[in-house]
């Protein structure tokens, strides 16, 4: 494959494996089937989005199928004792040579499109390059072997730049034979719609509280007593339960809660302390994970008083204190408004280097002084 293991990678969670090192898909059975049904008929499309929320396990189902089509003989072929029985999963055994390769990234049949080292820079590009996309040609040109399907997994897709995009829908429009192209999507509606129009689409969906606690014991971690409040808080998406579990997510979101509780007489003590945690260069993704819980409370905030709270609290007393901050659409706008002008200053305030403790400070107060506005 193209990419060498020493390389940064761009598509991997600190701290977990490598979605082509995880070997089971939870919570995407239909889209398993719809591919296998796809396989099995015979008719096997070139191109397909496997499109969803980011984190809910888009690249690792990509690479099951990955691996799935190379060690896969096509249906119907002739074997030694005649016709292959037709597959019932997806599934490889574990110690397959092509399970092996693949997690090494040697396996001759795949390669793997990502953002790449920049070698004028020495940095890691920001977007996915023509480069990047162009090099499939080298891909398509080398001869397998085994005469087996070449398989292509773009993650993601929504990285591209326009000269990329192109590039790649030239080879959408005229695939070479035995190749299927597998686009990882976070945000479908942002690429040409000729290049979705060229691809059958696997649509997932975030996973249940259940399929969340399986990832994340299979990738390591524990959600822990209340998987479902975890899930709520990640969204059902494995990769940021994974964030908050390893950086004490549920924890941080119950001391902003708490915080807050009696808004708007916040408890600044304790707001300080929190605040104060998240100084230095060693507390950096705490500090990012801590901003995005604030957008989050400001959401919920939103949506309850819209009329749709969210389906469970993540802590004792958070619903009760959505319910008496947001009773109405007219504090939801207010909170919705809010949510964006914080989520700017957080921005700036990031982008010129201030504070951690001050920029979080400023964001609690903020959400605070709202708080005391009187209801319309």
């Amino acid at each position: 494959m193209a990419d060498p293991v020493d390389l940064p990678e761009p598509d991997r969670i600190e701290g977990a494996p490598h979605p082509r090192e995880t070997a089971q898909v939870f919570g995407h059975a239909a889209a398993e089937t719809a591919f296998l049904e796809a396989f099995t008929s015979g008719r096997l499309h070139h191109g397909w989005l496997i499109s969803g929320p980011r984190g809910v396990g888009k690249a690792t189902l990509a690479w099951k199928i990955a691996r799935f089509l190379r060690a896969t003989p096509d249906p119907g072929g002739a074997g030694l004792f005649g016709e292959a029985p037709a597959p019932a999963s997806l599934d490889i055994p574990a110690d397959h040579p092509v399970a092996r390769q693949s997690r090494a990234l040697t396996e001759p049949g795949i390669h793997l499109v990502r953002r790449s080292v920049n070698d004028t820079t020495g940095k890691m590009s920001a977007e996915i390059r023509a480069i990047d996309v162009r090099r499939l040609a080298g891909f398509f040109g080398l001869s397998l072997t085994d005469g087996g399907r070449r398989v292509v997994i773009l993650d993601c897709a929504d990285e591209m730049n326009s000269t990329a995009a192109n590039a790649l829908l030239k080879m959408l429009e005229e695939p070479p034979a035995g190749a299927v192209l597998l686009l990882v999507s976070h945000r479908p509606s942002r690429l040409l719609p000729t290049i979705r129009s060229r691809c059958r689409e696997l649509r997932l969906g975030p996973l249940a509280p259940d399929d969340l606690a399986a990832a994340l014991t299979a990738a390591g971690a524990e959600a822990g007593a209340d998987t479902g409040a975890l899930a709520e808080l990640a969204g059902g998406s494995v990769g940021e339960a994974l964030r908050l579990s390893l950086l004490d997510g549920p924890a941080i979101y119950s001391e902003l809660v708490a915080i807050i509780e009696h808004a708007p007489r916040y408890d600044r003590p304790r707001a300080i302390a929190l605040t104060n945690s998240l100084a230095g260069v060693a507390n950096a993704a705490r500090f990012d994970l801590t901003l995005r819980l604030v957008e989050l409370f400001l959401s919920r905030l939103a949506r309850t008083g819209a009329g749709h709270p969210p389906d469970r609290e993540v802590c004792p007393g958070e619903a009760a204190l959505l319910s008496r901050l947001s009773p109405d659409r007219h504090t939801a706008t207010r909170w919705a408004s809010l949510g964006q002008d914080l989520s700017a200053r957080a921005g700036h305030g990031r982008a010129v280097n201030l504070d951690p403790a001050a920029l979080t400070l400023d964001l609690i107060f903020r959400i605070n002084e709202t708080a005391a506005a009187p209801v319309a």
